[in-house]
């Protein structure tokens, strides 16, 4: 049985009983309570789907299928993506799952350097799954351990509210310029689950929200639309465009976009009474 299915069975009542969560009814405001009870839920669904969609991953580079691990490394990825602000509370983890090559002394020969971007580099720059395996297995004991940590992590409010923004923040400030999926160019996948994280977060916020100050929510809700509409541009029938095949006018649109509205997500803690 999924862990989603699990929850509908009345899961979440006993979890958020749990002694990891007993603060979050005395020190986070009374009105955020629920909305982080189900983002919790989203987060450890999507860790979830994480191990499932790396299994098939891995098992693909153990067998040698080269085209069908390229065909997988970028909606596997995702499932970290729209989940990063959480995931980056543990940052051993972190490191391990999405450091890239310039996060290490030898670059992409450097032991250290494991994860996703390790496999990427192999999968692409050398064509090839030889000698990935134990990297692979590595990624999927750490995306286990990962969903291990969320399912008892108490999740701190102002990092929940700020990771709407710090996801549009990150797409904006360092992956517009190509670096984060630089050997496949499967950029875009990236920026839609960052995209989608966002969203959540904000949709779960906007009663609490729309009570405060409506006309921003309006705002919002709009900058979200922007930019789905300008990620939408270069959908396929396989996922997105290679991102080198943007020109910098379309990334200068992209990024305009992004910044507009990661402008007015990083107001949400204040609105919130949580800086």
């Amino acid at each position: 049985m999924t862990l989603a299915n699990r929850l509908k069975m009345g899961a979440l009542a006993a979890a958020l009983c749990a002694p990891g969560l007993a603060w979050a009814t005395q020190e986070a405001p009374l009105d955020l309570v629920q909305p982080i009870a189900d983002y919790k839920l989203y987060v450890a669904v999507h860790t979830e789907k994480l191990i499932a969609d790396a299994t098939k991953f891995v098992a693909a580079i153990k067998a040698g299928d080269t085209k069908t691990a390229k065909a997988l490394y970028a909606p596997t990825r995702m499932n970290y993506e729209a989940v990063e602000p959480v995931a980056e509370l543990f940052s051993d983890l972190d490191s391990a799952l999405d450091s890239r090559a310039d996060d290490h002394e030898k670059k992409e020969e450097d032991p250290g350097f494991t994860g996703f971007h390790r496999l990427e580099y192999g999968l692409w720059e050398k064509n090839s799954t030889q000698g990935l395996s134990e990297t692979a297995d590595k990624l999927l004991a750490d995306a286990k351990e990962l969903h291990a940590r969320i399912v008892k992590l108490t999740f701190p409010p102002e990092k929940v509210v700020g990771g709407a923004a710090a996801l549009m923040e990150e797409v904006a400030k360092t992956k517009i310029s190509g670096e984060e999926d630089r050997y496949s160019h499967t950029d875009l996948w990236d920026f839609k689950a960052n995209f989608d994280g966002s969203q959540k977060i904000f949709v779960l916020l906007e009663p609490v929200l729309a009570k405060k100050d409506p006309d921003f929510v309006k705002k919002v809700a709009e900058n979200f639309t922007v930019v789905d509409a300008t990620l939408a541009k270069y959908r396929t029938a396989e996922g997105y465009e290679p991102y080198d095949k943007l020109s910098e006018p379309d990334r200068t649109v992209l990024s305009a976009k992004v910044n507009a509205l990661a402008e007015d997500l990083s107001t949400l803690r204040g609105k919130l009474g949580l800086n």
